[in-house]
C-alpha cells in the first residue's frame, strides 16, 4: 500500500514538472507594425544645440607673455644632509704589531725555612701530661677529682700531693690549681675530661 501511494506521489510531481516546464518554454510572438522599415536609410538625429561657452580656445595672448624672472632656489636633492658626511674620515692607524712574548722569568727559589724545632716540655709539663683527668666528685662541699695514670686511679682533693712535687691549691669544676713545692709557683691547668692534664708553659 505505501509503495502504491509513493508511485502515485512520484507520477503526480513528474506531471506537475512538464506541465510547468511547458509553460515556461520560450514562444516566438509576431507584431502587427514593424517599426523599422526595410531598404530605409536611417538619418542620425540632429544635434542639439549647445548654449554653453566654449571654453576649449586657447589663449594665445597669455602664451606671448613674458613672465617676470623671479629669483628661484634650487636644492640639491643629493647633497648630504650635514656637511660633516663630507668630510673624509681617516682610517685608523693599523694596530703596532705586537712584540715577541719574553719567556718569563723563573720563579724565585723558594727559602727553605726549618721547621721551628718543637719546644721541649717544662718539668711540669711533663709531670702533668702523665695524668689524664678522669672526672669529680662533689661532697660536703668539697670536690675531688679522679686522674689515672699509667692504668691507676688516684683520688685528688684540696691540700693532696701529686708527685710529691705539687701541692693542690684548689679544685672547681674545671681547674686545678696546684702549687710547685720547689719556687712557690702556681699554676693552673683545665681539666678537660678524658684529656691529659696540659699545664701552661712556664
Amino acid at each position: 500500500m505505501n509503495r502504491q501511494r509513493l508511485l502515485l506521489v512520484l507520477l503526480l510531481s513528474f506531471a506537475v514538472s512538464v506541465i510547468y516546464s511547458y509553460s515556461k518554454y520560450p514562444r516566438q510572438k509576431t507584431v502587427d507594425k514593424l517599426t523599422f522599415t526595410p531598404g530605409k536609410v536611417s538619418r542620425p538625429a540632429p544635434a542639439k544645440a549647445d548654449n554653453k561657452i566654449d571654453d576649449s580656445r586657447i589663449l594665445l595672448a597669455l602664451l606671448d607673455e613674458r613672465r617676470a624672472v623671479g629669483v628661484s632656489y634650487r636644492k640639491n636633492l643629493f647633497r648630504p644632509l650635514f656637511r660633516d658626511e663630507t668630510r673624509i674620515v681617516p682610517f685608523p692607524p693599523p694596530p703596532p704589531k705586537p712584540l715577541p712574548s719574553l719567556p718569563p722569568p723563573p720563579p724565585p727559589a723558594a727559602a727553605t725555612v726549618a721547621p721551628p724545632a718543637a719546644a721541649e716540655p717544662t718539668p711540669v709539663q711533663r709531670d702533668m701530661a702523665r695524668f689524664t683527668f678522669l672526672g669529680f666528685m662533689k661532697k660536703d662541699g668539697k670536690k675531688t677529682i679522679f686522674l689515672s695514670s699509667n692504668k691507676e686511679i688516684f683520688v685528688v682533693k684540696k691540700g693532696d700531693r701529686i708527685t710529691g712535687k705539687y701541692e693542690v691549691a684548689n679544685v672547681t669544676d674545671d681547674l686545678l690549681t696546684i702549687n710547685a713545692l720547689g719556687d712557690g709557683g702556681q699554676i693552673i691547668i683545665p681539666l678537660i675530661e678524658n684529656k691529659p692534664l696540659s699545664a701552661p708553659r712556664k
